[in-house]
């Protein structure tokens, strides 16, 4: 098998395209051969600066869809043949994956592979976000970050099948259309903080109900005044900066949650059930993702500096 090592932290030139041998199922594991990996700002920051569970040398990676090659004792619910899809199986970018069964979700026949691939880690995530984070109701106006990456598209789409308006903040211009497309009622051009007085005006002067924030500490305050009197400002995405802050710089009585990757899927019913909920709302047309862009599972280091760019839309893909 072929994967992404990176012996230590650092840029994407510290990630190399590396043998290794074959893995085996073990026991309640399935051997999968992988058909698409997701890439996620996640794995920027593991590769960047580490974490907990990404200390390096390691494999990158956390998302993806592939086939069942062969199942270890214990396995009875997977076949040969089966397609699957996993949310948070560190060491994805490889090419042959030993995964643990429940981590894995069986792929519905009319649900393609690429979008299968492209929703299990921001689908599941952006589902989270508009049910348990802040349940979206009709009317609600919600103010989405980066919401022509990944996750502020689906973001838009969700929020948008639940009934309510998405004020979109891009960094670029060219950016507007994508997020258009996506069903945001308005977006807004900001690559930093000072869009507070807009989303005001866009909302009569009460605010946004909620504030989805990927954009990091530089945006942190903004978002917090766009809100509403016990408004929600969810603050995700730790790769991007942890403010500090005093309780009694909160306005406007709002509410702060930080919601954790962990927290999105916490057992195996909660990822049956959330990603039957996902996979539903694709057939549905209600959530379509955009692909971005499709790099080889070997050319892993050029999509990591494109995102880091800021030059993507999209969710970004690769291919073995």
């Amino acid at each position: 098998m072929h994967a992404i090592h990176i012996p230590n932290h650092g840029g994407p030139e510290v990630m190399t395209w590396t043998e290794f041998p074959d893995p085996a199922p073990g026991p309640g594991e399935a051997l999968v051969r992988l058909g698409a990996a997701g890439v996620n700002y996640m794995d920027v920051g593991a590769r960047s600066v580490g974490g907990p569970g990404w200390a390096a040398p390691t494999i990158l990676g956390v998302e993806g869809m592939g086939y069942v090659t062969a199942v270890g004792a214990g396995v009875d619910d997977l076949a040969v043949g089966d397609r699957v899809a996993w949310f948070y199986h560190v060491g994805s970018y490889a090419d042959v994956l030993a995964i643990p069964v429940d981590s894995l979700v069986k792929v519905p026949d009319d649900v393609p592979d690429e979008t299968a691939a492209a929703v299990m880690m921001q689908g599941l995530t952006a589902n989270h976000f508009t049910t348990e984070t802040y349940a979206i109701k009709p009317g609600d106006t919600a103010v989405v970050h980066a919401a022509a990456g990944g996750v502020g598209l689906l973001l838009t789409q969700m929020i948008k099948a639940r009934g309510g308006q998405v004020i979109g903040l891009v960094s670029r211009e060219e950016k507007v259309a994508v997020a258009e497309e996506a069903g945001a009622d308005h977006v807004l051009v900001s690559a930093g903080d000072g869009f507070e007085d807009r989303v005001r005006e866009l909302t009569g002067g009460e605010g946004a109900h909620v504030v989805y924030d990927g954009g990091g500490t530089a945006t942190f305050r903004s978002s917090q005044l766009s809100l509403r009197l016990h408004g929600v400002h969810a603050y995700y995405g730790p790769f991007m900066g942890i403010p500090s802050i005093s309780v009694t710089d909160l306005p406007k009585s709002i509410l702060l949650t930080y919601p954790v990757v962990h927290h999105h899927v916490p057992t195996r019913e909660a990822l049956v059930e959330r990603s039957s909920e996902v996979f539903d709302m694709v057939r549905k047309g209600q959530v379509t993702p955009r692909i971005g862009a499709r790099y080889a599972l070997s050319e892993a280091a050029r999509a990591h500096a494109d995102l880091e760019s800021r030059r993507t839309t999209g969710k970004l893909l690769l291919i073995p």
